[in-house]
C-alpha cells in the first residue's frame, strides 16, 4: 500500500492532500497564502484541491506556485450547469497551472453528460491528464456509479470517515473494481469529529503507527482502506501541514486498528 497509484495506475501520487475550500482565502485575508503553500509542499504533501465552487481559491492557488508548480499535482473542477462555461473554466485552470490541470474533475456531477466530452478532448490535447468526478451527499452516489460505469473517468472524489461510510456500499467496491482513484472529502467530518477528542491515553494503542494526534489518527483510518488513495484535509495554518501529512505515511491500520478509530469517533 505504500505505492498507490491515482487512476487506473498511470500518475503515482502521495496520499495527503491539502483541500482549498475556504481555508486557503482564510490564509490570504492574513497574507499567509504562500506560506502555506509553501509548508505544504515541505511537509511532502503533493496533491491540491481546488474549485470554481471555492471563490478565489484557484487564482491564489496558482499565484502561490509560482516557482513550485512542477512539484504539485493539481485537482481542479467545472462546476457550472452551462457547457459553454465549463470550457471557460477549464481554459482558465489551464493557463493558472502552466498548460495542464494533471485532474480535472466535474464537480458535484452537476451537467457531467455535457462536460465530459469536452474533457475527453481536452485530455486528447494533453491539456488535461485525468478526468474524474465528485459528490458529496449519498443520494447522489446511484449517478455518481452510473458515470463510473462508463469507463470514461479515472477517479472520484467522496466523503468517507466514521461518521459517514456510505461510500463503503457501492462506490469503494466499484472504484476497487473498476480500477478508479479514490480522493476523501471531509476526513475529519467537517471538523465534526474534532470537538470530541480522546484523551492522549486512549490514542496511546495507535502511537506505534506513528499516530499522536486524534487528525492524524482519523487521517490514517481513511487512507488504511487499500481502495482510498489521497484524503484532503483543509487547513489555514500552516504549522498544521506537518501533522496532517504524518497520518498519511505509513505503516497503516489493521482491521483492529481500524475497528479501534471507530470505537473512539462513535463512543458518546
Amino acid at each position: 500500500m505504500e505505492d498507490r497509484s491515482l487512476g487506473r495506475g498511470r500518475v503515482s501520487v502521495p496520499v495527503v492532500g491539502l483541500g482549498t475550500w475556504r481555508r486557503l482565502e482564510a490564509a490570504a485575508a492574513a497574507g499567509r497564502q504562500d506560506e502555506l503553500i509553501e509548508a505544504a509542499i515541505a511537509a511532502g504533501i503533493r496533491v491540491i484541491d481546488t474549485s470554481p465552487m471555492y471563490g478565489t481559491a484557484e487564482r491564489l492557488l496558482s499565484d502561490a506556485l509560482d516557482g513550485h508548480r512542477g512539484q504539485v499535482f493539481i485537482a481542479d473542477k467545472v462546476w457550472t450547469p452551462s457547457a459553454q462555461e465549463g470550457a471557460a473554466q477549464l481554459s482558465r485552470a489551464v493557463d493558472w497551472y502552466g498548460g495542464l490541470v494533471d485532474l480535472m474533475q466535474i464537480h458535484n456531477l452537476v451537467a457531467w453528460q455535457a462536460h465530459l466530452p469536452m474533457l475527453e478532448a481536452a485530455r486528447d490535447r494533453g491539456l488535461v491528464g485525468l478526468i474524474g468526478a465528485t459528490h458529496y451527499s449519498p443520494a447522489a452516489f446511484g449517478e455518481l456509479a452510473e458515470i463510473m460505469r462508463t469507463g470514461r473517468i479515472d477517479t472520484v472524489q467522496v466523503p468517507y470517515n466514521p461518521d459517514h461510510r456510505e461510500v463503503e456500499r457501492t462506490i469503494l467496491p466499484l472504484a476497487d473494481d473498476l480500477g478508479l482513484g479514490v480522493l476523501l472529502m471531509r476526513p475529519l467530518g467537517e471538523g465534526q469529529l474534532m470537538r470530541r477528542p480522546p484523551s492522549p491515553a486512549q490514542l496511546a494503542p495507535l502511537r506505534p503507527f506513528g499516530i499522536t494526534t486524534w487528525a492524524q489518527a482519523l487521517l490514517k483510518w481513511g487512507l488504511s482502506d487499500p481502495r482510498v488513495h489521497v484524503s484532503l484535509t483543509a487547513t489555514a495554518q500552516p504549522g498544521r501541514l506537518a501533522e496532517n501529512a504524518a497520518g498519511g505515511s505509513p505503516p497503516w491500520f489493521g482491521a483492529d486498528e481500524r475497528a479501534y478509530v471507530l470505537r473512539l469517533a462513535t463512543a458518546g
